[in-house]
């Protein structure tokens, strides 16, 4: 029997998934949708895979199972319609009291030390090293069903954006205005660095430095795959692109977990629209410009098409129908910042890998997508 090879047509796409927390389970959905699409036994239509934050969980999973896009997807089902808060970090009483006893320990100035993080990400570690061959992402390299993987981590003492990649002998290193690209076997350190939400996990040290969520600074989340030399990019998001909605009013002093679901908000998805409006602003550029003219000119522009698909709903809101799933220990915890009301279910939205909602964001994604089933057909050319 002969064995599925790329189709050359889409040798030059990528697929980026970005950052989120349990907001990453929307992505699955989309990946399921966009399964039955592709023929069965077949490679993962995307060479180029880039994540990051719990987006590059999903990118690594699917890298190191790219010789088959179906048996890739069923992993990443199989994982997160099962989710439970557990298997990402200590839920349990002793492990959130003792937590929250050295922050507060910390505020009051009792401790001289600071805590490391609010939360302890062990047991994520634990399911990532028994689940995870990251060997195989080399195989897959050397047998043409992968061409390179991106995870994209942020350094707290450079303040760079690094994206971590390993590939072929084509791929080569790249730096930019707080930007680099840095060849490397991808393993567990890179993905728990990439996912380590700011404050709420702990950082990680790859070589001399301590790493964070990627998505901090990440002010150009395509940019990885197009130095990797995409030309078609299918993008998916983990919040709404496009906000029509009236603004609210309130005379209410917003919680403190109000403030945070903002600002983790402008860390994952501002960019990322900002990203994409320049993107097709470069391409429309382009257009206007004879290609004999850039050719003769030596710029090394190109057009890159761009699919994104991003959820038809606020999260947040579908949070807010879940947050009593939370084991009793974290809701009273969250409760204490204001998280458990509606008003801060953008918090908890990050923290709520529950069966429940992880599998109400995979029927979002399966849907969004399937209404979609054209474009995205087209893209995958099936």
């Amino acid at each position: 029997m002969s064995v599925p090879t790329l189709n050359p047509v889409k040798s030059k796409s990528a697929l980026v998934l970005t950052g989120g927390g349990a907001r990453a389970a929307y992505q699955v959905g989309v990946l399921k949708a966009m399964g039955e699409m592709v023929s069965g036994g077949m490679p993962n239509p995307f060479p180029i895979l880039c994540g990051t934050s719990a987006g590059a969980v999903n990118a690594a999973a699917l890298a190191i199972f790219s010789d088959d896009f179906h048996a890739g997807i069923r992993h990443l089902l199989d994982v997160w319609e099962n989710f439970r808060v557990h298997h990402v970090y200590r839920s349990d009483a002793p492990g959130i009291i003792r937590s929250g006893a050295r922050w507060l320990a910390a505020m009051m100035l009792i401790r001289r030390s600071s805590p490391i993080s609010l939360l302890d990400n062990s047991p994520l570690a634990h399911m990532l090293s028994g689940g995870l061959d990251f060997s195989r992402i080399q195989n897959n390299i050397d047998s043409a069903n992968l061409y390179a993987l991106s995870i994209t981590c942020s350094g707290y003492s450079s303040g760079q954006s690094v994206s971590f990649y390993q590939g072929g002998a084509e791929c080569v290193p790249w730096e930019r205005t707080q930007r680099v690209g840095c060849a490397m076997p991808i393993g567990m350190e890179h993905l728990m660095a990439s996912s380590a939400l700011p404050f709420i996990f702990p950082a990680v040290k790859i070589n001399r430095e301590y790493f964070g969520d990627g998505s901090m600074r990440q002010v150009a989340p395509i940019s990885p795959a197009l130095h990797l030399g995409a030309e078609r990019v299918l993008v998916v998001g983990t919040g709404r692109q496009a906000q029509d909605a009236a603004r609210v009013h309130s005379s209410l002093y917003p919680s403190l977990a109000q403030i945070a679901g903002h600002a983790l908000n402008s860390i994952f998805l501002d960019c990322l629209q900002l990203d994409i409006e320049r993107l097709q602003r470069i391409n429309r550029t382009i257009s206007l410009i004879p290609p004999e003219r850039l050719q003769s000119a030596g710029l090394p522009l190109r057009k890159v098409d761009v699919l994104v698909i991003s959820p038809t709903e606020p999260i947040e809101r579908i949070a807010a129908r879940h947050l009593k799933e939370l084991p009793r220990s974290v809701r009273f915890l969250l409760r204490g910042v204001g998280a458990m009301n509606r008003s801060g279910s953008n918090l908890a939205s990050y923290l709520l890998f529950e069966r429940g909602f992880c599998n109400a964001l995979i029927k979002l994604g399966y849907d969004d997508t399937m209404t979609r089933a054209s474009e995205v057909r087209a893209f995958l050319d099936v």
